[in-house]
């Protein structure tokens, strides 16, 4: 599946801004509601999976009927959440790139974890970002190149306990060499320049968070 994108529809927080970030030839993976989302807005989800404690009976059978696979679970004995189910089966398939829709949500527990999954999907070096209406989310934990596209503002947040040697190009708020440990605030909120910056930076891993608000 290398070259492929795995679009992972998670039960967060879902609207219509996500049906315009799936392409025709993605890999649908439904996990709990999100693939009751996908069916209802006219996709047929490649793989549903979780516990599905969070549809009724006949959306079950609705997902159950309308996915080409199907998996579940008990909700009582599983170690993982839904979302890290779906996501450890779309890092298996070790496609080009994985975005995780409806990952954040009201439950704050839930949201967190999904960031960290990004974590997960670094270390296997496969590019991984969470989409919501208003944010991108994702990890560097090298020199990466960012796009301001649709978005305002851009913060920096240490995932590790610290990270070092951070240098900005092409931002408002330039930094040089800095280091960030966790519990600072100094890279929230910045703005690109240009259309295109660059972030630099030694040791350790780094939240990239990109907001239209």
């Amino acid at each position: 599946m290398n070259g492929k994108r795995i679009i992972i529809v998670t039960g967060g927080t879902l609207g219509d801004w996500a049906l315009g970030d799936i392409q025709s030839d993605d890999i649908l993976v439904g996990s709990d509601r999100g693939a009751l989302y996908l069916i209802q807005h006219g996709y047929k989800p490649d793989i549903a999976m979780g516990d599905f404690d969070s549809v009724t009976k006949d959306e079950l059978e609705l997902i159950r009927a309308s996915s080409h696979t199907f998996v579940d679970c008990d909700p009582i004995f599983k170690d993982l959440t839904d979302t890290e189910m779906a996501f450890n089966w779309a890092l298996a398939q070790q496609p080009a790139h994985i975005t995780l829709l409806g990952a954040i949500g009201t439950r704050f527990d839930h949201s967190l974890a999904n960031v960290h999954l990004l974590r997960k999907g670094l270390e296997q070096g496969i590019s991984c970002a969470i989409v919501d209406a208003n944010n991108q989310i994702i990890v560097i934990q090298q020199s990466t190149s960012i796009a301001r596209g649709n978005y305002t503002h851009i913060s920096l947040l240490p995932l590790s306990m610290e990270v070092t040697g951070i240098t900005l190009h092409g931002f408002q708020y330039p930094l040089h060499n800095a280091t960030l440990q966790i519990g600072q605030s100094l890279g929230i909120s910045n703005v690109l320049a240009a259309s295109q910056g660059m972030i630099e930076l030694e040791t350790g891993l780094l939240l990239v968070i990109q907001s239209k608000d």
